[in-house]
């Protein structure tokens, strides 16, 4: 169970006590008790990791060797998966005026059906031989998929990530050219098709942000990674609300689980999340579970929904210990700190237990970051954490005779 964000730093306003420790958690705790805790370096010390980078990490893959950027992942969260070759871009709906000058890089936060009315004119769409595939995402997200020979993913972004002129995307290496003049030409064309859309007409006569653009940024080739079932020798499932989650899954080879309720947001359904994790352990032998909540509530600076938030979470941790089989290992980790003064990712190392019938209990009582620090399985790395669980569902090999 991936408790997205869950770290912390001591909090002023909480009496100079983490979100985790000021929250009521008797669940979170009862694990840490019966189980072995440790801390966290889910990259390396001091390494502020991404929810992308982090989540490869966690699953036993090095992030170095094989995160090429956020855009493959995004582009697999909404379903389109490429193939190694293919560049992948996150986008932005966005409005701009007569001068390409960006007045609403969100478009007014356009979502849904609107955008998947935008995104219909782009179907079978080709520039100079590579193929062009729009699929929109959550809320004014969208992705850009480009297929065909002699691609690359060093170009710059069209996006200028405020209030002035669209960017001209130029490669950023010479092999780049041919892949940036295909982005260029993208982004005058979704100008052109998306100007004077139905949808933008009725959304201009009701006075809010036309979408009339589509603004490319993020650009990764899509990466070689050997299957999660290959590497592991073991089925999996991912159970996610957040398309950047259910892309990892998705490229890591992870059967992706639609709940109903799991929202991705703070309103997410925790307990259906924790049910169907424990319906895919019926035909499944591993389930990645990531709940987006803490880590919302943290990039909002809001020390007390954080704690709500967890207290949440610590209801889940009890369905979870009312319902549990017997042969089931447990793992509750976050994936990185989002400490409510920083309102961002730090590299600080994260709270985790594990928990298994003749685990060895440590002296921890506690689930939080300083009661890790002094647990039994020590200070890890997140590609650690694989190997360990391995070993306790009793399926790892020995090393020599």
């Amino acid at each position: 169970m991936v408790m997205d964000g869950l770290g912390d730093r001591a909090v002023k306003q909480l009496h100079w006590k983490t979100p985790l420790q000021a929250a009521v958690r008797p669940n979170l705790n009862w694990f840490a008790e019966h189980g072995s805790s440790g801390i966290v370096d889910i990259i390396g010390p001091g390494i502020r990791p991404g929810s992308d980078t982090s989540h490869l990490s966690i699953l036993g893959y090095d992030p170095y060797k094989v995160y090429t950027g956020r855009g493959p992942i995004e582009a697999a969260g909404t379903g389109l998966v490429g193939k190694k070759g293919d560049v992948a871009f996150r986008c932005n709906f966005a409005t701009v005026d007569d001068n390409m000058v960006v007045t609403d890089r969100r478009a007014g936060r356009i979502k849904e059906p609107d955008t998947t009315e935008l995104v219909r004119p782009f179907d079978g769409m080709v520039i100079d031989g590579i193929k062009v595939v729009v699929k929109e995402a959550t809320e004014h997200r969208a992705v850009l998929l480009l297929s065909g020979p002699g691609l690359s993913a060093k170009v710059s972004d069209a996006d200028p990530h405020g209030s002035t002129k669209v960017h001209e995307v130029i490669p950023l290496e010479p092999e780049a050219k041919k892949t940036a003049k295909i982005v260029n030409a993208f982004v005058k064309k979704s100008y052109s098709l998306l100007n004077d859309h139905p949808v933008n007409l009725r959304r201009a006569s009701e006075k809010q942000p036309v979408a009339n653009i589509l603004l490319p940024r993020g650009a990764g080739m899509f990466p070689e990674i050997v299957p999660f079932e290959e590497k592991w020798d073991m089925t999996g499932s991912c159970v996610a609300g957040v398309s950047l989650i259910k892309g990892i899954g998705r490229i890591c080879g992870l059967d992706i689980v639609e709940v109903p309720g799991a929202t991705g947001g703070l309103d997410t359904d925790m307990i259906a999340k924790a049910k169907a994790s424990l319906q895919q352990l019926e035909s499944r032998d591993f389930v990645l579970m990531n709940i987006k909540a803490a880590d919302i509530a943290a990039h909002d600076g809001d020390a007390a929904k954080k704690v709500a938030v967890i207290e949440r979470l610590d209801d889940m941790a009890g369905f979870l210990h009312a319902t549990l089989p017997e042969d089931v290992v447990v793992a509750f980790v976050a994936d990185h700190c989002t400490p409510i003064e920083m309102q961002d990712h730090s590299g600080d190392p994260v709270p985790l237990t594990i928990y298994c019938p003749g685990m060895v209990r440590d002296t921890g009582a506690t689930f939080d970051e300083a009661a890790a620090s002094q647990g039994g399985l020590g200070r890890i790395r997140g590609k650690d954490i694989m190997p360990i669980l391995y070993d306790k569902a009793g399926r790892s090999e020995k090393f020599g005779a």
